[in-house]
């Protein structure tokens, strides 16, 4: 049996030689206490993870700047960027893409009584509504959803396997049961042929229909933004069953 090599012991005198540093100055190095600002760095690296993993990884640097200006912490956005840089993490970010509003074609008909005012005064006075998919192994779903502009909630959503008005009906008829809304208010969305359809003309009777502009997505930011983070802190980030499965 061939015998194995032997292990060399690397000496520390010999490796300070080959670095060009004095043994006084290693045992300086060794012996030396961290300064309060690196105290303070690591302290706040260790915050920054504990938030990052409590966020699922989703959280980037403006939202865990956020979180650490409630914990107390004193420190700028590009600074927290920064570190998370040099500890190699980054919120989680997937945008896939694909068509859900088919184009109504009523574009001189449609007005925008809303009109980016996304602040109304009381509960119920805005409702805005938007339709957006979901990656499954079956294939896409689609999402319906409404908001109550003034508290931003969710007060009524709906899954189905197609892009057919019934379903944005059968949301709206959700929600009305929610809220049991009996005075006109404004029901604000994007211009799909879902949402001029007969069927949900006749649901929001009573109420004040508004319309985005053509291609324009700031006219219903807010319920577009909240699908968008849905998806991107969430569903874009797992591998999902159809949800009837």
């Amino acid at each position: 049996m061939a015998e194995l090599p032997q292990k060399h012991r690397v000496s520390v005198s010999g490796v300070l030689k080959i670095l060009g540093v004095s043994r006084s100055g290693y045992r300086a190095w060794k012996q030396r206490v961290p300064s309060v600002s690196e105290k303070h760095r690591d302290h706040i690296k260790d915050a920054i993870k504990q938030i990052y993993d409590g966020s699922h990884q989703n959280y980037g640097a403006p939202k865990i700047t956020e979180m650490l200006h409630r914990q107390g912490e004193s420190i700028a956005e590009k600074t927290v960027g920064n570190y998370m840089r040099q500890m190699g993490i980054k919120a989680q970010w997937v945008k896939p893409y694909t068509v859900t509003t088919i184009d109504s074609d009523f574009n001189s008909e449609l007005q925008n009584i809303l009109d980016e005012q996304f602040n109304p005064s009381r509960p119920d006075a805005v409702w805005v509504s938007d339709i957006t998919y979901i990656w499954t192994y079956n294939g896409f779903v689609y999402l319906t959803s409404i908001m109550d502009l003034y508290s931003r909630k969710i007060i009524a959503w709906v899954l189905s396997q197609s892009l057919e008005a019934i379903h944005v009906v059968e949301c709206v008829n959700k929600a009305k049961q929610m809220r049991n809304v009996t005075s006109p208010l404004v029901f604000h969305s994007d211009r799909g042929i879902q949402f001029v359809s007969q069927a949900f003309q006749k649901v929001t009777e009573g109420m004040i229909n508004s319309y985005s502009k053509k291609a324009y997505p700031w006219d219903n930011a807010c319920i577009e933004s909240f699908h968008s983070l849905l998806k991107r802190e969430w569903l874009n980030r797992f591998k999902i069953f159809d949800y009837k499965h």
